[in-house]
């Protein structure tokens, strides 16, 4: 495998945390949205859409940076994703467009309250099955049921999707993602009783998706053997994992004593450490066991070029998300 293709592997690491740590958070608020409650109910749904409407579309570049990179450079690997978890994948990208829809709908549409309430079950429904969509399908990736041989997909359309293992990792992707909302949420509040609501319910999600760790944990070992393998006889995915562990736990001290904008950051942390512990457990794989990223490769001489418009690209789009935030954030506070 080439020194080239080793870092854009890497590059689509860093695509799916950034990723995580902006379109994760933008589909957990959907979550709270739903389950927003008592005297402030209007309140909390208020600051959710302050904190969605900034970039609530625009989150979703880097998804489709992560796709692009991925069927320019590995086109085996596109392919055989494509085929085998096709019909996830379809849901998924289904999932985005309505949420997107009826985000748009109930915020700006000029409609009937009867017709709003329907935009927002619309808008609840997809910000709960798109994230748990996503995280069958990485789901999958690691089950080694889905097999490859001689660049065709043989094990139809059901293989390793259909598992608990891939729907314990897509509800616990859904419960980081709340977490991840919830306390992006308390620290930006500026009621402070609506802050201390997210607080809370952050505070919750953070345990729930403690314990689907150790689910997720448990069905691998019965449903994704090799992953499990590389999950338990790596030091570095022993580091990586108690590191996270280490980051959730500190997370929760830090929103039990009311520090939260510290605890935006460990919770943050915290899901760059759960991306990089799965993508050192695929170890160089796009799908257990088959597509490695050596056997991915389209045409290696190409992939120098690749790298260096990507990185291109990337340069001109993290500063433009940053300026994008600043301006909304200094727009709202006045």
């Amino acid at each position: 495998m080439t020194p080239w293709a080793d870092l854009l592997w890497v590059v689509i690491g860093l695509g799916i945390v950034l990723y995580a740590l902006t379109g994760g958070p933008d589909l957990g608020a959907g979550v709270w949205s739903l389950l927003a409650r008592g005297p402030r109910k209007a309140l909390q749904r208020e600051a959710l859409h302050h904190a969605i409407a900034p970039i609530w579309e625009a989150n979703h570049v880097w998804l489709i940076f992560v796709i692009v990179i991925q069927f320019s450079a590995f086109p085996r690997a596109f392919s055989a994703i494509s085929i085998a978890l096709h019909i996830p994948i379809a849901l998924a990208v289904l999932g985005i467009v309505f949420r997107g829809a009826a985000f748009a709908f109930h915020a700006y549409g000029i409609q009937t309250d009867r017709t709003r309430q329907r935009w927002s079950r619309t808008f609840y429904v997809s910000s709960i099955a798109t994230p748990v969509l996503l995280g069958v399908v990485a789901g999958a990736l690691g089950t080694g049921q889905i097999r490859v041989i001689n660049s065709r997909v043989t094990t139809g359309y059901l293989a390793g999707w259909t598992t608990p293992f891939a729907w314990a990792v897509g509800a616990f992707t859904l419960s980081l993602f709340a977490t991840l909302a919830g306390v992006y949420l308390s620290a930006d509040a500026e009621d402070p009783d609506v802050a201390d609501d997210f607080r809370r319910r952050a505070i919750a999600a953070e345990m729930v998706t403690g314990m689907l760790a150790g689910l997720v944990t448990w069905r691998a070992s019965v449903e994704a053997p090799l992953l499990y393998e590389r999950l338990m006889q790596s030091t570095w995915t022993w580091l990586v994992q108690a590191g996270a562990a280490a980051l959730a736990v500190t997370t929760l001290l830090f929103l039990w004593v009311r520090e939260l904008r510290a605890a935006r950051f460990t919770c943050a942390a915290q899901v760059v450490f759960v991306v990089v512990g799965w993508g050192l457990a695929m170890d160089r794989h796009f799908v257990l066991p088959d597509v490695s990223v050596a056997y991915s490769i389209g045409y290696a001489p190409v992939l120098p070029a690749f790298a260096v418009a990507f990185g291109g690209g990337a340069l001109l789009l993290i500063p433009a998300f940053w300026y994008l935030l600043r301006v909304f954030k200094a727009k709202h506070q006045h």
